[in-house]
Formats: C-alpha cells, structure tokens, sequence
C-alpha cells in the first residue's frame, strides 16, 4: 500500500506528459513483459472455472482499468495529497464489501482499527480541503474521480481475498495484467498513434517503468501474498498506507505543505494498524 501510495503521486507529472489511456497501456504493456515467466500455468494448478475466470476480469476492469482511469484522471484534477486523502474511505468500504460479500465478522478491536484509519485521513481531509480547491479549480470532479476509485479498489481487495484460495499470487498478477494490457488496447493505440514521443524526456520514461513494475507487479504480487494470511477487511485497514504515502511524496516533491495537525491526523490513521497487527487472535479450526 505503501508502493501504491507513492505512484499514485508521482504518476501526476506522467500524466503531464501522457495522455491517460496512453499511459494505462503502456504501464500494462511494460509490465506484460516483465512478468512474462509468470504467466506459465503451474504443474500443480488446477484448470480455471468459469466462476475464476469471470473474477479475474473483475479483478482486472475494477482493480487495474478503472482504478487507473479514475485515479489517472482524478490526480491530474486534483492534489496529490487530496488524492490520497479521499482514499481513506477505502478501509470501511474493504469491510462493508468483505461483509457482505464474504460473510466475514467485523469483531470490535477490527471495527476500531478502521475507525482510526478513517477519523485520522478524514481529519486530514477536512484540514486540507480549502487550500485544494483553491489551487485546483476542477478539484470536485477530481476528488469524485478519486472516490469512484475507492469503490474499485475495496472490490479489488475483495475479489483478490477470492482468487488467492485459487491461484498463486504471481499468476493472479499476471492474468489481472493481461486483461488491462486488453481493455486499455484500443484507446491506447489510438493515443499511440497521435502522440509525439519526441517530447518524452529521459526521467520521464524512467519513471513511467517504476509505475508499470510498481503498480502492475511488485505491489499486485505483495498484496496478494499478504491476502492468503489474513482477512480482507483487517487487510483493507492497511489501505491507509495509500494515503499517508501519497502525501509524503506530494510533500517531498511536490512542494505541498504538512502541518503539525496533519501529522497528528496521521498518526491517528496509524493507530488502525497497530489496532489491526496486534492483539491475541484465536487459531481457526479445521
């Protein structure tokens, strides 16, 4: 979450650069190729049911395509701190959809944990509304972008908490990838075909392979390890991270300014994951 964090920032100065489903595509075409050897069927894995296959488009359209666009389109919008603010709301949708959708049991010290996470970014928030929007006049329709990314990304975490029962991380991450490389295709030829490449600078690029391997790759196949070990609401409580790293970049090097409160905001936020990584928990029976 801390990865994801810090390439939702630093993909604003990419999309400066890049139109946005130009962009999309070629992070999901620079990671095909760089998890080509994960894309091989295991020996020991079991053929794909259609039930698996319809959750790995999902996984792929909510958690990689429109997370992007939303998130692509949102940050240009909008700060990079705003942006991950707004994802705050993602550990108390993790556990509504986790509820829902998984029948997991919120116990109170997990209810507590995402209380934290969202009084501490929501705090932060509401601290740094007014100075986003006025440097950002389509701040709105950026922060509503953003929010539209918080509902794929809790589908995300939701979905994946699935799929790991199934496949091995490394597969589920190169399979998700496969269908963004698909869905974004289209348009990003099409962008290809107009765009002057010419104007790419050599830290641009650099940069561009760090959010393909970054936010296809290394940060899919560490989240879903995780998801085999724990639930997904007591994962979506990490989500926090998202945010908190986000702002640190748009900080360290986007010349935003943190104050003493909004440290505090953080810390709070912090709080949740102590809450969510320690206590006595009870082993499952089988």
């Amino acid at each position: 979450m801390a990865l994801v964090g810090s390439y939702v920032a630093l993909s604003k100065p990419l999309v400066a650069v890049f139109p946005v489903f130009l962009l999309a595509w070629l992070r999901f075409g620079i990671a095909t190729v760089a998890m080509a050897a994960w894309l091989k069927k295991p020996a020991d894995e079991q053929p794909l049911r259609p039930s698996t296959k319809k959750l790995l488009f999902l996984e792929s359209f909510l958690g990689n395509f429109m997370f992007s666009i939303c998130m692509l389109y949102g940050v240009s919008m909008t700060s990079a701190s705003s942006a991950g603010v707004i994802l705050s709301a993602i550990p108390a949708m993790v556990a509504l959809q986790s509820a829902v959708f998984l029948k997991e049991r919120l116990h109170a010290r997990s209810l507590l944990a995402i209380g934290c996470a969202i009084v501490g970014i929501g705090l932060y928030a509401s601290i740094s509304h007014s100075d986003t929007s006025a440097t950002h006049p389509q701040a709105w329709l950026g922060n509503l972008l953003v929010c539209a990314a918080v509902c794929c990304e809790a589908a995300y975490a939701v979905i994946g908490k699935h799929l790991t029962s199934h496949l091995n991380p490394k597969r589920i991450a190169s399979l998700i990838n496969l269908w963004g490389l698909a869905l974004t295709t289209p348009m990003g030829v099409y962008w290809l075909l107009l765009f002057d490449f010419s104007v790419v600078s050599v830290s641009s690029w650099g940069l561009l392979v760090f959010y393909a391997i970054a936010a296809s790759m290394l940060t899919v196949w560490l989240w879903m390890t995780g998801l085999k070990g724990v639930q997904a609401h007591q994962a979506g409580v990490f989500t926090v991270m998202l945010p908190i790293s986000a702002a640190t970049i748009g900080v360290a090097f986007f010349g935003e300014v943190m104050t003493g409160l909004q440290v505090l905001a953080f810390a709070i936020a912090l709080a949740g994951v102590v809450l969510a990584t320690t206590g006595q928990h009870k082993p499952a029976r089988h």
